[in-house]
């Protein structure tokens, strides 16, 4: 290297400007370990310096809490090392030197080679100073408003740690813009980083790998005028949310003395940190925030963030509904409600919504995401700058809850991401009655948020400046970056987990200081009366006049009646609520011609396109089911449905683990080109008008995926939103979703969802792990038409479930269990008329030999209905295992009836088929143990239409696997001598019958 280049490296990017201080430290640590390693510019430089090896190491090494080589002592030998440099003819001390001669001459100070070589050494160990309240300083910060944490000496905040005596406190020190100054004392040094990093206000950022985000977030707040400042204006908003905030929870508290609410009491900041958030949001382009977050606090932030009426909440604690008593369903306590509203600030109107969610902590969060992404896809907001998330949390669950890890996972995936969310943790520093050290194995429960570089925000809450400070950088960030941040309150809870509790049993120490603790509303008007905003008296007033307000709100309270139910407002008006026990079929067959252009559309690429030649296969195959209009498959079926919705309008997104593929290499979503990898898409390619497909290999989640799902659902009605699990039985790892969301959604909370379920299910001898997809869990769950449960045995039915979702007047979950070996089975195939004019979904469906047989499938023939002895009904893949060994024992009367849809339980369609037999026997078989599948569920309702029918036989017959705690074997021949088994006795026929 030329003395030049090195020259210009020193001038634009020395450690003297402070960005490049990490890069140094982590060169210098190389270099101790192996001087050859580094530049010999380098090499001359770090031996000047002198230091020991394995003082430079464990400074690179990591935190000083992490360590046990901390502090080091100083090395009063650096001065003379560098000195013995100085006079080399490498030029890396000396153009320091030089370079700090050069400041001083600028600011008309001559220095002696001495003072340069002593102001070199000052500005090296400034930086690191600097460096590591950049990094550490928020482990020193005033965070605790309880201060029951003990002080932690940290030795490398200390100057003295870096050679600095008390005399060298006010030495000049060579600076260069670092902290926006040019030169300081050391003195003035210390006071800056303590005031930036060590207040009530300290960020943690140092992590984040890229250097504009980095720098944006040191810019924003290092420096002279940097400083947490509010006009007076701000800081009596601010004082006017905290009146509320208390005022409401002390009104509740005296009104519904011991009563749960969650209260905020201890987290009041909360609520104008929120209005902070939607205020410069709004200014910054947000038009819409959705927000989810736990009980604690709800009902303030409904009132006081939401706009929801004083009185409907009162209305609440009396007993009221939330919904027109005319409206159905369970409903839910208070703090699990939701709401929406429309807020305006200086101008810009930013609509609010609040996802109702259950106690499952957590478990709301990907669901707002995947409201936030349709709402997204709804505005065209590629930049994603429109439609906000704002999560909230506890900390024990920040830290606890795995979702929340899943849900930092997807942020930055193209089929998930949103645009960053702002994560606001209320840090009570407990959960329930667990202590932080037993409920975490991090510093903070915010660590979590390390995974994906987010910015962290440490905040003292009962500064409410720091709070609100903190969550206007924030909301710059997100517009700024696009990417997630976090917010971490540290608060307390005044009165334990809930008001009926009692938190002395468990945390004497805490509530003793929270019991002599002033409230944050009293610490702030103490604060802006020393500062002479607001005269002594004044707060009295503010109080007083809300509390008659309050007081008022409570009188109308018992004659209130909400007058009209949301749940069927903006995306939503057109879509009616499913009048239970009445069937609607919806119209799902296409017309020949939409068959044809989307079955031509699959099987074309572009003409340069190098597809796998595996692939090109498939697709020929495919043309030439289109074109034949026979034989078509369960992929092709697929494929179909989603064509034909996108030339209605109707876009479809499909999303899971491998789904673009298929978990069976049976869908190829997307073609690749072998030799580019370029991805085309052939559904996207039909016509010019068409909606969009969208199809997302997921992260290896069911939890957060399902749950972003289904959220997309929730904001989008007039969309097939599909997820796929890998397996079946993969799905009970969001069990979660399925139980607190998808089956009950609508019940509690008035929110209907259209999502559909894929699981696929089926024994095929693959073992306990890849056979059921659980049916039995879910027909548990079944009740009052919350959802459909169905498992189709042919394509031309699965196409129509398909359709049936968007061409009914209602939403519907479908929870379908889709095929393995049928993807591919040379029986499970369907016609082109099966698609077209005049077919449609059967809940029921007949035997493949009924009235004269199918070509190609079965051309058996069977008795006539009186004749039939047995009729055997069953769902999926062993319809066509007993197809197959009846017809290759020319059996005649056995008929094999197939039911399509459990949920709801098409009695009255199964009256009619089973009707035709009155004096045969019912079979009920299935592959899965009689403990699981569907034995349990379809027993009752089966006696019920042979009742109803009045048959010879009045109870069903129980065919198939034994009960057992495993779903399937995992040996081969085991499995096979089960299945040939239960076919078997599922087609013998005694004599006595």
């Amino acid at each position: 290297m030329t003395e030049q280049s090195h020259n210009e490296i020193f001038h634009a990017s020395s450690f003297l400007q402070g960005q490049n201080a990490d890069f140094v430290e982590q060169l210098y640590a190389r270099y101790s370990e192996n001087p050859e390693s580094v530049d010999p510019n380098w090499q001359a430089f770090f031996e000047g310096l002198g230091d020991d090896a394995s003082d430079v190491t464990a400074s690179a090494s990591g935190p000083s809490w992490a360590r046990t080589d901390w502090p080091p002592a100083p090395n009063d030998d650096l001065t003379a090392a560098l000195d013995g440099q100085w006079s080399s003819a490498d030029p890396s001390p000396k153009t320091l030197g030089q370079k700090v001669k050069a400041m001083a001459q600028e600011k008309g100070v001559s220095l002696t080679d001495a003072q340069v070589k002593q102001a070199v050494l000052d500005s090296v160990r400034a930086i690191m100073v600097i460096r590591a309240y950049r990094i550490r300083g928020h482990l020193a910060a005033d965070l605790d408003p309880l201060k029951l944490t003990e002080e932690t000496p940290h030795p490398e905040l200390d100057p003295r740690s870096y050679g600095f005596t008390e005399a060298d406190m006010d030495r000049p020190i060579f600076l260069d813009n670092v902290l926006g100054l040019q030169t300081a004392s050391m003195r003035e040094i210390l006071a800056l980083v303590k005031r930036t990093y060590c207040g009530t206000f300290a960020l943690q950022y140092m992590h984040i790998s890229d250097p504009e985000q980095a720098a944006w977030l040191k810019e924003r707040i290092e420096g002279y005028g940097k400083e947490i400042h509010f006009t007076q204006r701000g800081r009596r908003a601010i004082l006017n949310k905290l009146v509320e905030a208390e005022g409401f929870e002390k009104f509740l508290q005296v009104k519904y003395t011991g009563t749960k609410r969650f209260g905020l009491d201890g987290g009041e900041a909360l609520i104008p940190a929120m209005e902070q958030i939607i205020k410069r949001g709004g200014a910054l382009g947000v038009e819409e925030i959705v927000i989810g977050m736990p009980h604690r606090g709800r009902l303030s932030v409904l009132a006081n963030v939401m706009d929801k009426s004083y009185r409907a909440i009162f209305n609440e604690f009396q007993g009221g509904s939330f919904k027109p008593d005319e409206v159905e369903g369970s409903g839910d306590v208070k703090y699990h409600l939701g709401a929406s509203s429309d807020r305006e600030f200086d101008g810009n109107s930013v609509h609010l919504s609040l996802t109702a969610n259950p106690s499952h902590l957590e478990a709301v969060n990907p669901v707002v995401l995947g409201k936030v992404r349709a709402k997204q896809a709804q505005k065209n907001d590629i930049e994603r700058k429109k439609v906000l998330p704002i999560l909230l949390h506890g900390d024990a669950a920040f830290a606890g809850q795995g979702v929340v890890a899943e849900c930092f996972g997807l942020s930055g995936l193209k089929g998930h991401r949103t645009g960053g969310t702002i994560h606001l943790v209320v840090n009570n520093q407990i959960g329930f009655t667990t202590a932080p050290h037993n409920s975490r194995s991090s510093p903070y429960p915010t660590d979590i948020a390390l995974m994906v570089e987010a910015p962290i925000f440490h905040v003292n809450g009962d500064d409410p400046e720091a709070v609100v400070h903190a969550a206007r950088i924030a909301i710059e960030y997100r517009q700024k970056f696009g990417r997630d941040v976090v917010i971490d309150m540290f608060c307390y809870r005044r009165f334990g987990h809930n008001e009926g509790d009692e938190p002395m049993f468990t945390q004497p120490q805490m509530y003793k200081a929270i019991k002599s603790h002033k409230t944050t509303l009293q610490i702030y008007t103490e604060r802006l009366v020393k500062d002479g905003l607001i005269p002594e008296g004044e707060i009295e007033d503010m109080k007083a006049s809300f509390q008659s307000y309050l007081n008022n709100e409570f009188e109308v309270s018992r004659d209130y009646r909400p007058n009209k139910a949301d749940w069927l407002d903006g995306r939503w008006s057109g879509i009616g609520k499913h009048e239970q026990g009445r069937y609607q079929r919806g119209k799902t067959a296409i017309s020949d011609e939409t068959f044809d252009k989307v079955g031509q559309a699959l099987t074309l690429l572009p003409d340069d396109f190098k597809p796998h030649k595996t692939v090109n296969r498939m697709l020929k195959a495919k043309r030439e089911m289109i074109e034949k209009g026979n034989g078509i498959d369960w992929a092709t079926a697929e494929a179909l449905a989603f064509g034909s919705l996108l030339t209605e309008g109707y876009p479809v997104r499909l999303s899971g683990q491998d789904s673009t593929r298929g978990t069976f290499s049976q869908r190829h979503s997307a073609v690749i080109d072998q030799e580019t990898e370029e991805r085309y898409y052939p559904l996207n390619h039909i016509q010019s008008d068409q909606a969009g497909y969208e199809v997302v290999d997921s992260m290896l989640s069911e939890y957060a995926v399902l749950g972003y799902e289904y959220g997309y659902t929730l904001a989008e009605p007039d969309a097939l939103t599909l997820w796929e699990a890998q397996f079946g039985d993969f799905v009970n790892g969001a069990q979660i979703m399925i139980d607190q969301f998808i089956s009950s959604g609508e019940s509690k909370w008035l929110r209907m969802s259209g999502l559909v379920m894929l699981l696929p299910h089926g024994y095929e001898g693959q073992g306990p792990e890849h056979s059921s997809a659980r049916p039995e869990r879910f027909l548990q769950l079944c009740a009052s038409d919350n959802w459909i449960v169905a498992n189709c045995t042919t394509p031309a039915n699965y196409f129509h479930i398909l359709r049936r979702q968007l061409h009914r007047s209602f939403r519907k979950p479908l929870v379908l269990m889709t095929p393995k070996s049928l993807l591919r089975h040379k029986l499970a195939v369907s016609r082109k008329e099966d698609f077209t004019e005049g077919s449609s979904f059967h809940r029921v469906l007949w035997d493949h030999a009924d009235k004269g047989g199918t070509p190609g499938i079965s051309e058996n023939k069977l008795a006539p209905d009186e004749q039939i002895k047995r009729v055997v009904m069953c769902s999926g893949k062993v319809y066509y295992d007993l197809l197959a060994e009846r017809d290759a024992r020319g059996i005649e009367d056995v008929y094999l009836m197939r039911l399509e849809q459990f949920y709801p339980f098409p009695a009255l369609a199964l009256t009619k088929e089973l009707g035709r037999f009155g004096n045969a026997e019912v079979v009920w078989c299935q592959e899965e143990p009689k403990n699981q599948g569907y034995w349990n569920f379809v027993e009752s309702n089966i006696e019920w239409v042979l009742g109803r029918i009045g048959a010879k036989h009045t109870r069903p017959i129980y065919i198939g696997r034994a009960a057992a705690a495993s779903p399937a074997t995992g040996l081969a021949r085991e499995h096979k001598a089960q299945q040939d088994a239960l076919v078997d006795e599922a087609l013998t026929i005694t004599k006595d019958q």
